[in-house]
């Protein structure tokens, strides 16, 4: 299995596919239609239908090809879960250092979320691998600019909510190693032909001109 740490991985492509509401019948061929636009990074909200049952099915079709992982992880016994089924990325929407240091102790990737430049220290204290700019609706990429000045510059920085390919040059100027993309490529109910078409426009808009 390939082994590579968060900035490695968003080195091959900087988004992660979030498929909030994505079901197990369907998440191979979506995932499938995610590898061939060159996208690495796949996420499974824990608030979708049967998130561990779509997380087994994609590391058992893409193993060490993609990075998969849950997304709206909220307690260790979530971390436990996604690690038992093979998923290898914790991604959350706040910064709770118990469930990072969980993470951290299954050896997986934490990206915990914050908002503030406290929760983004706390976070790195506690081992997280990047950090998730959360809602980045309610940020600026001024904001992001002000704060890649005083954060770890190892550490990556992924705005997530509101991300599509109008505003990602502008957040990755700005200092985004990466991007949490959610309904901009993937809503429920989409054909894996839609989640194509949108996610080769992202990968597209996302590569740095």
């Amino acid at each position: 299995m390939e082994h590579l740490d968060l900035p490695g991985w968003l080195a091959r492509c900087p988004l992660i596919a979030i498929l909030r509401g994505v079901r197990p019948d369907e998440v191979v061929p979506i995932g499938e239609a995610l590898d061939e636009a060159g996208i690495a990074i796949v996420e499974v909200p824990l608030n979708s239908p049967e998130p561990i049952e779509s997380i087994r099915r994609l590391v058992q079709r893409f193993g060490a090809k993609m990075l998969i992982g849950a997304g709206t992880v909220l307690t260790r016994a979530q971390v436990e879960e996604v690690d038992a089924f093979g998923g290898r990325l914790i991604v959350m929407p706040h910064s709770d250092q118990d469930v990072i240091r969980a993470a951290k102790h299954h050896g997986l990737i934490a990206c915990p979320g914050f908002a503030t430049p406290t929760e983004a220290f706390a976070a790195i204290a506690a081992g997280a691998d990047g950090i998730k700019l959360f809602p980045a609706e309610a940020s600026s990429p001024g904001v992001l600019r002000a704060l890649r000045a005083v954060l770890p510059p190892t550490i990556p920085v992924l705005p997530v909510g509101g991300i599509d390919a109008t505003n990602l040059a502008a957040w990755r100027a700005a200092g985004a190693a990466g991007f949490g993309i959610g309904s901009s490529i993937y809503k429920a109910g989409d054909s894996a032909d839609m989640v194509a078409e949108k996610a080769g426009r992202l990968v597209a808009a996302s590569v740095v001109k």
